[in-house]
């Protein structure tokens, strides 16, 4: 299959990294880029310019020796301020700006952002048309297949998106109402795709290689994007990439291998939050890669109470040494 061209950008395979709040910082981002996804696109970032100064907002800019295309995704419902976010990322280094109207979180929904947007296709046209027009990078943007189910307006804002200029849409099978309950739903992304040019990238419980394929299929999709599914297992996108190239599966990793990613993510997050937060943040990405490991939860508990990254790496170097020898 061809990969996807977004703008001047050609990507290396059709496996995307969702944008996630709180996950797809740059460790994350530059471990499954190694590990096999075409593109990362960053966690979502306020429009408010107010908030650009703060720590957190700084660490989700953070693209430094970032390897692959530096898309990054913004929030926001006031087309002026939306528009002078895209400019500010570029000039920070984006070289794909894309639009978040799919987050359903409600503290996002209430101020009007994400997939609220949605139910108001007049202010969809004025964002996108202040975006794109803003910035000489290609824009994408990321939906959901409507407000509720009796609001799927899915095709609706495609086709707005393909008038005024976005270079590739993602949409994640489920309305806002849905939240990520309930099953995905592939036949308005297949409608969608059908009725617009542009790339279209189908998202929403795409957890395995089998089902990345009957999704792209079904839906005709240019591409996929992964989110929930590669939490703790990052090497999902080499796995799904490898088998829609050649039909044949990759063995599972060994738990040497995955000893390693897990290590080096760690390694990747105390360095790039410094502490405490480092090893605050590695808590919910070790339980995510031990799940199936430690399936009582046991090792996760005392885990989970460790404030020091030292610690955290000695605690888990024992862990595997217990898990080898067994």
């Amino acid at each position: 299959m061809n990969t996807v061209r977004i703008g001047s950008y050609q990507l290396e395979n059709n496996v995307i990294v969702a944008p996630m709040a709180g996950i797809t910082d740059r460790p994350f981002r530059q471990l499954c880029r190694r590990l096999g996804a075409g593109l990362a696109v960053s966690e979502m970032l306020s429009s408010n310019p107010l908030v650009w100064k703060t720590e957190k907002s700084m660490n989700r800019m953070d693209h430094s020796g970032e390897s692959g295309i530096r898309a990054v995704q913004i929030a926001g419902a006031d087309p002026e301020l939306m528009a002078q976010a895209a400019q500010f990322n570029v000039s920070n280094g984006a070289q794909i700006i894309d639009i978040n109207m799919g987050c359903p979180a409600k503290k996002v929904n209430k101020k009007l952002a994400g997939s609220a947007l949605l139910q108001f296709p007049d202010l969809v046209e004025e964002i996108i048309d202040a975006v794109v027009s803003a910035v000489d990078v290609p824009v994408t943007l990321k939906i959901r297949t409507g407000w509720d189910q009796s609001n799927r307006n899915g095709v609706e804002i495609a086709r707005i998106a393909e008038r005024y200029g976005i270079a590739s849409l993602a949409v994640h099978g489920r309305t806002r109402a849905c939240m990520y309950k309930g099953e995905a739903e592939y036949a308005t992304i297949r409608d969608i795709k059908r009725s617009v040019s542009i790339p279209v990238v189908a998202n929403g419980d795409i957890t395995s290689p089998e089902k990345a394929k009957q999704v792209l299929d079904y839906t005709g999709a240019d591409a996929i994007m992964i989110g929930r599914a590669a939490q703790g297992r990052p090497w999902i996108f080499r796995e799904i990439d490898h088998y829609l190239r050649t039909g044949k599966h990759l063995p599972v990793p060994p738990i040497e291998e995955v000893r390693g990613i897990l290590m080096e993510h760690l390694v990747n997050l105390h360095a790039f939050y410094g502490e405490p937060m480092g090893a605050r943040i590695a808590r919910k990405h070790v339980s995510w890669y031990l799940q199936t490991h430690d399936s009582d939860g046991q090792f996760r508990r005392v885990f989970n109470v460790l404030e020091n990254p030292q610690a955290q790496i000695e605690a888990l170097e024992q862990y595997f040494i217990t898990l080898a020898a067994n």
